[in-house]
C-alpha cells in the first residue's frame, strides 16, 4: 500500500497547488476592471435575461470562492467578491454560475444526474469509511464483515462517482459562460482572456478532486480486498 500514500501525497500536493493557483489567478483578474462597468450581479442579471429565464434570483453570499447555483431555490449565489466588484474575475465567476441556472432551463443530461445523485452521495459521503471500518473489524469472525465493508466501498463509490459526473457539467457551464461573454461583448479580448484563465483553474479543481477520490476508492477496494484473504 505504500504506492497509495505516495500517490495520496503527490495528489495532496498537486490540490494545493491548483487551489493556491487558483487563488491567485481570481486575485490578479480582480484587478482588471471591466469596460462596461458592470458588477458581477449585473452581469449574471443580463445573462438570465438573454437566456429568457425569468424565475432565477440573484443573491450574494458570505465567503470567498462560495459561489453557486441552487437548482431547488433557484438562485445563483454569488460571494462577496463577486456580486458587487466590476471586474474580470467577477464577470468570469458570475456567467459561470448563470451556465449553470442554463443547464437547469434546458435539462442538460449531465447535471440532471448530479442532482438525481445528490440524496445518495450526502448519506454515503457521511456513513461510507465508518461502514468499511466495522466491516473490516467484524472481517477476521465473519464472512458477512468482508460484505459489509464491501457495502461500504461501494457506498464511497457513489462519491466518486459524483465527482466525475460533475466534471462534464462544470465545463459545460464555463464554455457556456464564456461563449456569452464573447457573442454579447460584454468584455474586451483582454477581459476574456483573463475570464478563461481563471475558469480554467477552477475546473481544475474538479479534475483534482476526482482523481483523489478514484484513488481513494482503489485503495479502500484492495484494502477491503486483502482483509478477506488473510
Amino acid at each position: 500500500m505504500t504506492g497509495y500514500y505516495i500517490l495520496a501525497l503527490v495528489i495532496g500536493g498537486i490540490s494545493m497547488l491548483v487551489s493556491s493557483q487558483l487563488k491567485s489567478k481570481f486575485k490578479k483578474y480582480s484587478k482588471v476592471t471591466l469596460r462596461n462597468g458592470m458588477s458581477g450581479a449585473e452581469i449574471a442579471e443580463k445573462m438570465l435575461s438573454d437566456h429568457g429565464i425569468r424565475d432565477v434570483k440573484v443573491v450574494s453570499t458570505p465567503g470567498m470562492l462560495t459561489d453557486h447555483y441552487n437548482p431547488k431555490t433557484k438562485t445563483v449565489n454569488l460571494s462577496e467578491g463577486v456580486y458587487s466588484k466590476r471586474n474580470a474575475s467577477a464577470a468570469a465567476v458570475a456567467a459561470h454560475e448563470c451556465g449553470h441556472a442554463v443547464q437547469h432551463a434546458i435539462g442538460y443530461e449531465w447535471l440532471q444526474m448530479r442532482s438525481k445523485l445528490v440524496p445518495v452521495v450526502s448519506v454515503a459521503a457521511n456513513y461510507s469509511i465508518w461502514v468499511i471500518i466495522a466491516g473490516l473489524f467484524f472481517s477476521s469472525s465473519t464472512a458477512f464483515g468482508y460484505e459489509l465493508a464491501m457495502i461500504g466501498v461501494v457506498m464511497f463509490g457513489f462519491g466518486t462517482l459524483f465527482s466525475f459526473v460533475t466534471l462534464p457539467v462544470e465545463y459545460d457551464a464555463s464554455n457556456r459562460a464564456l461563449a456569452w461573454l464573447e457573442r454579447k461583448n460584454m468584455v474586451s479580448q483582454q477581459e476574456l482572456v483573463g475570464a478563461k484563465d481563471a475558469l480554467k483553474w477552477a475546473a481544475r479543481t474538479y479534475v483534482v478532486a476526482a482523481i483523489g477520490s478514484l484513488a481513494t476508492l482503489i485503495y479502500l477496494l484492495l484494502r477491503v480486498n486483502s482483509s478477506n484473504r488473510n
